[in-house]
């Protein structure tokens, strides 16, 4: 019965401190008091997250972690002590950063982004915010152009790491940000490329031709809000364009292009104006 995990046990017996849980397998685990439901009967199906409690032994709770085994999350420190550190995941008790998985030293009151891992010389669930050697690249269940899920790792002087999928790394370019990230703000993306090194390159866009229809609908929308005029052309400033709409000069000229072309917009010296409808 893997600790860390969330299992679907049936509730077996009753004891003074609880009820145990067995799984298919035969394996038991205690459900304590305060948990079981007020209502159920023998055979009663219940999903659970198990993991060990104060003196080490496996236990069950109905509680919901915030972060499970082989996920990343970002969590608070609620104590420091001469062993390490220990985070707040929403259970009794807390989740432990041994010293030597802390990138820097961590801080009561402060939130890192971390991985929950299982520690084989103990058994027991530990965190490291020393996230980037959790990942791999090796094998790659991505495709370019794919939608992911991102989480933002760290700022580089490239751009942004950010986690892909919970399993892969990857880079946004910083010209390609059009927002403040901060670690472990959570977003979705698009796979630009994969290098022959499997190196991933990542979007916030749709890459290519796929990006003129959100674009598209941003210079409208933003038409509509300013009364059908808007003061940006091809000769504008890219600082202009994406403090306006956050958005690369390139992308604002081909879906402006696109906008045209469907007749929805006139493009003059001085502007884009939206066309009666």
């Amino acid at each position: 019965m893997q600790i860390g995990e969330y299992h679907e046990l049936k509730m077996e017996r009753a004891t003074d401190h609880g009820v145990y849980l067995e799984n298919e397998e035969g394996e038991e685990v205690l459900l304590p008091n305060k948990y079981v439901p007020a209502k159920w009967k023998q055979g009663d199906i219940l999903k659970v997250f198990v993991y060990l409690d104060h003196e080490e032994r496996p236990v069950a709770t109905t509680l919901e972690p915030k972060i499970k085994l082989d996920k990343f999350e970002v969590l608070e420190c609620a104590e420091v002590s001469k062993f390490g550190a220990f985070l707040d995941w929403g259970l009794e008790k807390h989740l432990f950063v041994p010293f030597k998985e802390q990138v820097v030293p961590m801080q009561k009151g402060e939130s890192y982004l971390v991985f929950c891992y299982l520690d084989l010389e103990t058994g027991r669930l530990a965190a490291s915010s020393k996230v980037h050697a959790f990942l791999d690249n090796s094998e790659l269940t991505v495709e370019p152009f794919e939608q992911v899920d991102l989480l933002v790792s760290n700022q580089t002087d490239l751009g942004y790491n950010v986690i892909i999928n919970q399993l892969h790394l990857g880079l946004v370019y910083k010209d390609e940000v059009f927002k403040r990230l901060q670690p472990g703000d959570a977003l979705k993306g698009y796979i630009k490329k994969i290098r022959e090194d499997h190196k991933i390159d990542v979007t916030l866009q749709r890459p290519g031709y796929r990006s003129i229809e959100p674009n598209a609908d941003r210079i409208m929308e933003k038409l509509q809000k300013s009364g059908g005029f808007l003061p940006l052309t091809d000769k504008s400033a890219p600082e202009k364009i994406k403090d306006q709409l956050q958005m690369s000069k390139k992308s604002f000229k081909r879906a402006a292009g696109n906008l045209y072309k469907q007749r929805l917009i006139d493009i003059k010296e001085d502007g884009l104006y939206l066309k009666d409808q």
